[in-house]
């Protein structure tokens, strides 16, 4: 298959983790399997988060774990252009709101309180803006209008199945430009997708619920529906997702490549559920190829 595109897409927060080294893994040897490309994408449109010299340190990750991308890497906050196109190109669905994160808060605690929902249950924006701002509120975010009363989104996970959303009610309308001005996530990766010709996503299982958005966003800018598969997400002791804020530690932190294969490539592949025999980093990634595909055979995802 040469039609294959795939990508990583890390966020320059920090280094990368062993949690950002199965997300790479996965997506490196799906591309391989499927004998297609695969891009790295720099996803920085949120600037207040990004360390400087991150980017380049995850760069230099990825080279010393023998994973090499097709093409030139790319920058997210070099592609305002097209963000600003497609906003245009999605004008009659959007609206502006004047709400803070606080007074969405307020609201969905009073509506949490009368419908007797769990203190942890997922609440949709309540819509306060939506049919106009209200005297004396500024604009601050631009938001998407979601269908209603449903907009049930579904698709084909190559590792969970068949996945399905009601954004409408359980997401309801969703931020594409901040109060802050960075463009969202949701906006951004939609576009970038679109316009390097992305046909497979290989990413954690985190941004699963993520994907009914990006497919109506899809749908609306008329762009083609890529194919996903979610992996799991390594987690810490406490059952939190690895992350730069749950205190996750640089999986790369220089030593020589024995111990990077020993200490990083060949945990990352036994959470992915392949029991790799190599000695050297070449060595790990010819008998990785072939257990990538095994795995996804046998799962039925590929």
């Amino acid at each position: 298959m040469t039609s294959y595109i795939g990508r990583f897409a890390p966020s320059p927060t920090g280094p990368l983790h062993l949690g950002s080294l199965v997300a790479a893994m996965a997506s490196y040897l799906d591309a391989k399997v499927h004998e297609g490309r695969w891009l790295v994408r720099i996803e920085d449109v949120d600037r207040d988060r990004n360390v400087p010299g991150a980017d380049e340190h995850i760069l230099a990750s990825l080279r010393r774990c023998g994973m090499a991308w097709d093409g030139e890497v790319t920058w997210q906050t070099r592609r305002g252009d097209l963000y600003e196109a497609a906003l245009l190109q999605l004008a009659p669905h959007v609206y502006p709101c004047g709400c803070s994160r606080r007074e969405i808060a307020d609201s969905q605690t009073r509506l949490q309180t009368r419908l007797a929902l769990p203190p942890n249950a997922t609440l949709v924006y309540p819509g306060t803006c939506r049919a106009g701002l209200a005297p004396g509120k500024a604009p601050r975010a631009l938001r998407l209008r979601t269908p209603l009363p449903t907009c049930v989104i579904g698709f084909e996970d190559r590792w969970h199945g068949h996945v399905e959303q009601d954004i409408a009610t359980e997401v309801g309308d969703y931020v594409i430009r901040r109060a802050d001005g960075f463009w969202a996530y949701q906006l951004a990766v939609v576009v970038d997708d679109a316009a390097q010709g992305i046909t497979d996503i290989v990413r954690g299982a985190d941004l699963l619920d993520s994907t009914p958005r990006q497919l109506y966003l899809q749908e609306l800018l008329g762009a083609p529906h890529p194919r996903y598969l979610h992996v799991p997400v390594v987690v810490n002791a406490d059952g939190e997702k690895l992350s730069k804020q749950t205190g996750a530690a640089a999986f790369d932190n220089g030593a020589p490549p024995a111990q990077l294969l020993a200490g990083s490539l060949l945990p990352a592949a036994r959470f992915l559920g392949m029991e790799i025999q190599a000695g050297t980093i070449p060595a790990f990634w010819r008998a990785a190829v072939p257990a990538w595909e095994n795995l996804l055979r046998d799962r039925g995802g590929l």
